[in-house]
């Protein structure tokens, strides 16, 4: 399974992001699942990217060409692609992917998983999505979604078939990516 992780380019003040992190990226790598991701060697990104490597992993990244001239990539993917923009690296990782996964990050990891949950609800996109909701971090989030629901902005079913776990292992099982058994 191909395996999409939004996830952000700085590390988070806790530990903890990292090592969820870390842990997520050799459960991708030690299962025979593709990593696919932004592309960077930065922040969390880098250390996902790092630990399916260091698994046997494979690691497919999609980068844009002015994150690559400002020196963020990571060249030691199994493999790197280069886009003209972040519309059209968003694009590239929905079609090389069978699953997708947020992570704590910033404002670019709530973009990419707003717009991949939008191009859910409308059909574009029939992969699952996951959010790995480590050290409660995503609760403010989805409680708004929640609050969207109630006020009749979010239809149940859409809200439904988001997954969500505090643990990669629980989250990659949810998501069909891993057995129960695995690990």
């Amino acid at each position: 399974m191909n395996i999409c992780v939004f996830c952000g380019s700085s590390l988070g003040s806790e530990p903890v992001y990292k090592e969820a992190a870390r842990d997520l990226g050799s459960l991708i790598g030690s299962t025979n699942n593709t990593l696919v991701y932004g592309g960077g060697k930065v922040g969390l990104m880098g250390i996902v990217a790092d630990a399916v490597l260091a698994s046997g992993g494979q690691v497919i990244g999609v980068i844009p060409d002015f994150l690559l001239r400002r020196e963020v990539a990571h060249h030691g993917l199994t493999q790197l692609e280069v886009v003209d923009t972040m519309h059209q690296r968003k694009q590239r990782m929905a079609d090389l992917s069978d699953a997708f996964i947020a992570m704590p990050g910033g404002w670019g990891t709530l973009d990419e998983l707003a717009e991949i949950l939008t191009w859910k609800q409308l059909g574009i996109v029939g992969q699952t999505i996951g959010i790995l909701n480590t050290n409660s971090f995503f609760d403010g989030l989805l409680s708004q979604m929640d609050v969207m629901m109630r006020h009749g902005f979010l239809q149940q079913a859409n809200l439904k078939t988001l997954q969500v776990a505090e643990q990669p292992k629980q989250l990659l099982t949810q998501l069909g990516a891993i057995s129960v058994h695995t690990v």
